[in-house]
């Protein structure tokens, strides 16, 4: 198949340009279905009458509905997106881009959706959905898996599809409670995940980050002092990349310590320390949760990000721990080859 498609892009290259272009279109449509062929239009920067004329095709092939409320996809449309990934990838140059970044930063391995996050934030749900992919291709009962919070691992949770009960495996929150967004709190991203895993899970009612005094008392109440014990032993551990300055505000920490840490050079932020450009720790809080010997030690590590913002602070956590699997998207993923 891959021979037949690259003789037909030397004798005919439209075939794959429309192969290329109606792909994106269903891809798109899935990320945000219900969705009018105007913002369709826009989000992909083709021409109404182009997207018009594709998605009637699309329709005629039973691949997507059309209805008042927007076009939504049809079951056989889903089945056909999914067959299509691996040989789109290949297409779109995407397996040639995640050996390239895989290379570069010398880490365990590089997934990739097409597409760029910064014109199209919707794309997250895409990412998501290919971390929550690989998570699940690679989770054993018995495991236990921790979990940061944040608006990605919120995606990430919510992408979660399996029948397969893990019955054995241990969901905990990787950090304790930060900011007034409980939607968005590890505890509520370890609930749901483990809801949709049929598993086990542990809270951390806990804030993040705590005076010494208020530390070793409340890491010493048994029920706490189970939930840490047990994100010492994870196995798996998921998490998001934050930006130094950004993190630093969602602590709510005073003005002047935000400014220290941007001064000291901080670009990234893991677990409570700060680091700088060269994965050196300029920084570290007082906070619970898991510890950065234990995220060195973990034997699957899974990055989750989009957008090219956070690309220093990612090439930075891998001089800290080589062993990543990075999941992102293309635009992102030749941000970092300029970087490197």
């Amino acid at each position: 198949m891959k021979n037949l498609l690259k003789v037909q892009q030397k004798l005919i290259p439209q075939v794959i340009e429309v192969m290329e272009r109606r792909y994106s279109i269903l891809r798109q449509i899935s990320l945000s279905e219900p969705i009018g062929r105007r913002t369709l239009s826009n989000v992909l920067g083709i021409s109404e009458r182009v997207v018009r004329s594709e998605t009637e095709f699309l329709k005629e092939q039973s691949l997507i509905d059309v209805a008042v409320s927007g076009m939504t996809m049809t079951q056989e449309g889903l089945e056909l997106l999914d067959e299509l990934k691996d040989m789109m990838n290949d297409i779109m140059g995407l397996s040639t881009l995640q050996e390239k970044v895989k290379e570069k930063l010398g880490i365990k391995k590089v997934l990739l959706v097409p597409g760029s996050y910064d014109n199209n934030p919707s794309l997250i749900k895409d990412v998501a959905r290919l971390g929550a992919e690989y998570f699940l291709s690679i989770l054993k009962d018995g495991d236990i898996v921790s979990i940061t919070g944040g608006s990605t691992m919120l995606e990430f949770s919510n992408a979660i599809k399996t029948e397969k009960k893990y019955e054995n495996a241990t969901i905990v929150p990787a950090r304790g409670s930060m900011g007034k967004d409980v939607e968005i709190q590890s505890n509520n991203v370890v609930a749901t995940t483990s809801k949709k895993l049929s598993s086990n899970y542990k809270l951390l009612h806990i804030p993040d980050e705590l005076g010494t005094a208020a530390m070793k008392t409340l890491t010493q109440e048994p029920q706490i002092k189970s939930t840490l014990d047990m994100i010492e032993k994870t196995n798996v551990l998921v998490f998001g990349i934050g930006i130094a300055a950004e993190m630093a505000t969602r602590r709510r920490l005073p003005e002047e310590k935000v400014e220290e840490i941007v001064k000291k050079g901080a670009i990234g932020e893991a677990f409570g320390h700060y680091f700088n450009e060269n994965g050196e720790i300029v920084c570290k809080l007082n906070t619970v949760g898991i510890h950065l010997d234990t995220f060195k030690n973990v034997k699957e590590n899974i990055a989750i990000f989009a957008g090219t913002k956070k690309a220093d602070a990612l090439i930075a956590m891998t001089k800290i721990n080589k062993n990543i699997v990075l999941i992102t998207d293309e635009e992102s993923a030749n941000r970092i080859l300029e970087l490197v």
